[in-house]
């Protein structure tokens, strides 16, 4: 038996991806095979491709982080699950496929409130978005959130979890469609990030005051920009780094501002703390079940198409997210 995947055969990039047929291996301990329905695409997907991301896996290999789909088939001590049921869930890769192979303590069931595709672009957001905003910076109601990219999937979710604990949310996209898009998602305010008065514009919108909290996955000049615009005492959350350039802080100007720089690893934290896991997850079902961060999908393409949906991440084109469709 084999099943077809998009395979990245080289560090080149999307130019790289091939459709291949791979052979179905028998299930460890603990495992589930999912026939998968789609699959989200996120911005490491496309790093992955070029060997920039922190994981970096040799070629050939299968990207793809989340994915919805069906249970096929469990290994004989799996008690969590049974074939027929409809989960989400990911990892490190081997997601964009018509078959995924993942630990038992990886999938969740899918909340009726979510599409196939909403379920495969959910996971990834929402638990940045909650670890964000949650576990790091606190956010609380009557505080303001600035989120930086915030068209983008983690940005998206990072608006519509602001705006669900009673934030103000402003939120900064490039273009006209991008803006009508994140004030759909809920945010109070939404500003152009190549408006040199940004940083200003954020202080009027807080009379003064500046935000409490920046949620930042762009990095590059977009961040020393939002250094100005933070309020004294704030939290600015480096969620990654879309703009291809790591920010330089000034260590003074956090000095006197008396904000926190603190980075973040959702993933990463979730696995090494399998009790924050546990925490997380039982929240973000509950999130999910009334449709809170229900992402917003611009592109569907079927598994064919990867190739071309990786492009159109690289030229910045999604608004929200690209879900995969396979034929599982």
């Amino acid at each position: 038996m084999s099943y077809r995947a998009a395979v990245c055969t080289a560090l080149t990039g999307p130019d790289s991806i091939r459709i291949e047929s791979r052979a179905r291996a028998p299930l460890n301990s603990g495992e589930v095979r999912v026939a998968v329905k789609a699959a989200g695409l996120n911005f490491p997907d496309l790093l992955m491709t070029y060997g920039k991301y922190q994981f970096r896996p040799d070629p050939p290999f299968v990207p793809g982080m989340e994915f919805s789909g069906e249970v096929v088939e469990i290994a004989a001590d799996v008690t969590s699950c049974k074939p027929g049921d409809a989960v989400m869930g990911g990892g490190k890769g081997d997601c964009i496929a018509e078959e995924a192979v993942v630990p038992a303590a990886a999938l969740v069931a899918r909340p009726d409130a979510l599409s196939w595709e909403e379920a495969a672009c959910w996971r990834a957001g929402g638990v940045t978005a909650w670890h964000a905003l949650h576990d790091k910076a606190a956010l609380k109601a009557g505080e303001t959130l600035l989120v930086l990219g915030a068209a983008g999937g983690v940005g998206m979710a990072a608006v519509s979890l602001g705006r669900h604990i009673g934030a103000t949310v402003i939120g900064t996209g490039s273009s006209e469609a991008k803006r009508a898009a994140i004030l759909a998602a809920g945010a109070d305010h939404v500003l152009d990030p190549a408006d040199p008065d940004l940083a200003a514009s954020v202080k009027a919108l807080t009379g003064g005051a500046g935000c409490d909290v920046v949620f930042d996955p762009v990095g590059g000049d977009l961040s020393i920009t939002a250094t100005r615009a933070i309020g004294w005492g704030g939290r600015f959350l480096i969620v990654g780094f879309a703009s291809g350039t790591p920010p330089r802080f000034p260590a003074n100007h956090a000095l006197i501002k008396g904000y926190s720089l603190i980075g973040l690893r959702a993933g990463e934290a979730n696995r090494r703390d399998p009790e924050l896991q546990g925490r997380t997850t039982i929240e973000l079902l509950k999130l999910a079940a009334t449709g809170v961060m229900r992402p917003h999908i611009s592109h569907r393409l079927p598994l064919e198409n990867t190739h071309d949906a990786l492009r159109i991440l690289e030229r910045r084109e999604a608004i929200g997210r690209i879900a995969i469709s396979t034929p599982g």
